[in-house]
């Protein structure tokens, strides 16, 4: 079953801790920096991720993108986020696919739900993302840890010697 995250961008950098510091002063810098985070997300939970960011006061078409495989959703002029999000929602709708939309306006996630959604908070979303960091972590420390040969350890030294000099073609005892 396909799952299919939709997230509101500025909600986001301006909930997560480590965005928020940033969208004053380096603002690019917060949107650039969630893109990053949700694309490794992305490739962790492997959900379709699609970030919308309101360009309810910029003029023009809006666009629509893919970068670090995530979709990226720039509004049109005069159409919030919400309403986006609002319309994915109905546009994607259909058996054996669930929506999940990460915002933590109440009212976005209200109407999200009346149109079958699942939803998510921005904190939610957070934690899931800090989780599957932590477990990619795990599995790379682990990997690294384990033998490159994985009879290594489970073999008496005078065995891996001789199966050593037998790979090598050293005559054995």
């Amino acid at each position: 079953m396909e799952e299919v995250l939709i997230v509101d961008g500025y909600n986001m950098i301006g909930a997560w801790p480590e965005l928020y510091r940033l969208k004053d002063d380096r603002f690019e810098e917060a949107r650039d920096r969630l893109i990053e985070m949700l694309s490794d997300y992305k490739g962790y939970s492997g959900r379709r991720v699609i970030l919308v960011f309101d360009a309810y006061k910029v003029p023009g078409l809006g666009a629509s993108f893919r970068q670090n495989s995530l979709e990226i959703i720039y509004t049109k002029e005069k159409e919030t986020a919400d309403e986006c999000i609002e319309r994915l929602v109905k546009d994607l709708q259909r058996r054996k696919r669930i929506i999940i939309v990460a915002t933590s306006d109440y009212t976005e996630q209200h109407v999200a739900f009346g149109q079958g959604a699942l939803r998510m908070s921005a904190r939610e979303l957070l934690i899931e993302i800090e989780t599957a960091r932590s477990e990619v972590r795990k599995r790379l420390d682990k990997r690294i840890k384990e033998p490159k040969n994985p009879l290594e350890g489970r073999l008496s030294e005078e065995l891996q010697d001789k199966f050593e000099r037998w790979r090598r073609g050293d005559p054995l005892d």
